[in-house]
């Protein structure tokens, strides 16, 4: 849930539909890029709350050429503003050109547009650089929900604080995605857990790790949420939390271990009950995989 500033509201909530009504007219007219970079200029303002003459600028060079507009505070970008026109359909290249823009001058955060639809997305500065969609929102959008926009929008107002609520909620998304909740489900110590209470429930029970791992692959996780680059990058996330983990623990002893667990029926029910309490609690809220 997105805490919404009542400072924003108050100035949003009055500025959106007569936006909403500016931008059906101009893509009625099918007015073109230069306006409609007039439109996003007053949205930043009169809805986002920018000061038109200080936070924004149309004259934010980039090698040599100008990307659209550029969100300034405190002298450093904090989004980049690719613009086409109000009748343009937002695709891939336009947004490969700004991320390539951003990516040029260290700035986390792409904002495309059109007047009407809006995507933000937070560029990975990896080999090769990256970037990941936070949200999208179309105005003009008839099943759209006020309520829904203005909580988006707020994220890239100036009350938000630059980019410190977006990134907050990005980060909530990134950690209740369904590729990372697949990949901790995998990973040896989350299986370890789901072994432990398989013996409580059925005393002698043998079975391994890699038997479960294989078990929800096959047939309880989606195929989806284990193929394809976001699956890659869920699985080096987890596995990076599985080498800081190994660190911070140190070199063991041959002694050291996992505690002996008890198979007799009934045992260790209450040493078992908390972690995978903990476990359960922590998936309830995310997205199923």
């Amino acid at each position: 849930m997105i805490k919404v500033s009542k400072r924003f509201l108050d100035r949003a909530k009055g500025s959106l539909r007569r936006y909403q009504r500016i931008l059906e007219s101009a893509r009625a007219r099918d007015v073109g890029e230069s306006d409609t970079v007039v439109i996003v200029s007053d949205f930043l303002s009169d809805v986002l709350g920018y000061d038109k003459y200080e936070d924004v600028t149309t004259e934010f060079a980039v090698r040599s050429t100008f990307c659209d507009l550029a969100v300034k505070r405190g002298g450093r970008v904090q989004f980049l503003i690719e613009v086409k026109s109000v009748g343009t359909d937002l695709r891939e290249n336009h947004l490969r050109q700004a991320v390539d823009y951003a990516a040029n001058q260290g700035v986390e955060w792409v904002l495309l547009t059109n007047g009407a639809a809006w995507r933000a997305h937070r560029v990975r500065f990896e080999q090769p650089i990256a970037h990941d969609q936070v949200f999208a929102l179309d105005l003009l959008d008839p099943d759209a929900k006020p309520q829904a926009l203005l909580e988006r929008l707020y994220l890239v107002s100036k009350e938000a604080g630059g980019e410190q609520e977006i990134d907050r909620y990005w980060r909530q998304k990134e950690a209740t995605n369904r590729y990372l909740i697949a990949q901790i489900l995998l990973d040896p110590m989350t299986l370890s857990v789901v072994r432990r209470q398989l013996r409580t429930l059925f005393p002698g029970l043998k079975v391994a790790e890699e038997t479960l791992a294989e078990l929800l692959r096959t047939e309880v996780l989606k195929r989806d949420v284990l193929e394809g680059e976001k699956a890659t990058a869920a699985a080096r996330l987890v596995r990076r939390g599985a080498r800081r983990r190994a660190a911070a623990a140190g070199p063991k002893s041959p002694a050291d271990g996992l505690p002996v667990v008890d198979d007799r029926a009934g045992a260790g029910n209450g040493a078992l009950a908390a972690p995978l309490a903990l476990s359960q609690g922590a998936l309830a809220d995310g997205p199923s995989a």
